[in-house]
């Protein structure tokens, strides 16, 4: 099988709803609403329809897998469920999602090649040098590349996120990229976050510069400069306790949709929740959760918005 590329396209956005709406049709629970509201989501253009289909199409070949290697005969749903969620055979489906797997419920290739990685929920302090230490937070991979004699690593961001503090040496600055992006920082603490393309970097203390595509921007203390699509944004004033406060094991939200609320929710809980309701995921969220007790935040969102949940195996979560 051909190697994959670290740069491979993410799963479509539409593709992820539409595997929410075959979940909630194959569980066994699903009523005519249900389906009825489905079909109008179907509806709604030819890229929802496409990408019905092709969540279909993925559903029944990892189904064709599972009943290939099972030495006993299994009902559909039940093999297509139990393949589709837990995802120990979709490597053998055409390579599918090695790059970036299905609700991410494995590493992706990228993401296994790190030389640090943390686990959903997991926290982990790596000393880089004598100069520099850096505090991984949940579901976080990190490439290092070895100093040459006297100066810093360069490190790579892959994905997640991460607070690094380096002390004044006379060395070479540390250097941190994230996508297209680097932090030059020789005395400084800062934040770097790198989700799905978007990277934010936010600085602790100190100063630190912040570099992309021939732009430089110098932050200083209590500012925060993001990049989406390789253009750095506008520098901000952000709180910086909120902008950490996962370091504390805290996540706070600030009227922000529960779409991505949840987005954020996923990177600290084994499995995944998905919303297969449109309008629920445009409600607003407030409030601060502790990220170890993440059950009390499903909870909270099912009094709050009368949400139906439907757990289903490996983790799986529907909300709808």
């Amino acid at each position: 099988m051909t190697q994959p590329t670290e740069r491979a396209s993410d799963l479509d956005p539409l593709l992820r709803e539409a595997i929410a709406k075959v979940v909630v049709l194959t569980s066994g629970e699903a009523t005519t609403a249900d389906a009825d509201e489905i079909k109008l989501w179907r509806a709604q253009s030819p890229d929802h329809e496409a990408a019905f289909r092709s969540a279909v199409k993925l559903w029944k070949q990892f189904g064709e897998v599972a009943a290939a290697q099972s030495p006993k005969p299994l009902k559909r749903d039940r093999i297509a469920r139990r393949v589709f969620i837990g995802g120990a055979l979709a490597a053998t489906v055409a390579g599918y999602c090695v790059v970036r797997p299905p609700l991410e419920l494995w590493p992706s290739w990228s993401e296994l090649r790190a030389d640090f990685r943390t686990g959903k929920g997991e926290q982990r302090e790596v000393a880089l040098s004598e100069a520099t230490t850096v505090q991984l937070g949940t579901f976080t991979s990190l490439a290092v590349r070895p100093a040459s004699k006297g100066g810093e690593p360069d490190v790579r961001l892959i994905s997640g996120e991460a607070a690094f503090t380096t002390r004044d040496s006379k060395g070479q600055p540390l250097v941190v990229q994230a996508e297209g992006l680097r932090v030059i920082a020789s005395d400084a603490s800062f934040n770097a976050r790198c989700i799905d393309g978007v990277v934010a970097v936010t600085c602790i203390s100190g100063d630190v510069s912040v570099e992309e595509d021939g732009q430089t921007v110098l932050l200083v203390a209590g500012q925060q400069v993001s990049s989406r699509n390789g253009a750095l944004g506008t520098v901000a004033a952000v709180d910086v306790g909120k902008a950490t406060s996962w370091r504390t094991g805290m996540l706070i939200f600030q009227d922000k949709p529960l779409s991505e609320v949840i987005d954020e929710v996923n990177r600290y809980r084994p499995g995944r929740i998905v919303i297969a309701n449109d309008e629920l995921s445009h409600r607003v969220v407030n409030g601060t959760f502790r990220g170890d007790q993440i059950d009390t935040f499903i909870a909270q969102i099912q009094r709050l918005f009368g949400a139906k949940v439907t757990n289903l195996p490996a983790g799986l979560l529907v909300l709808s």
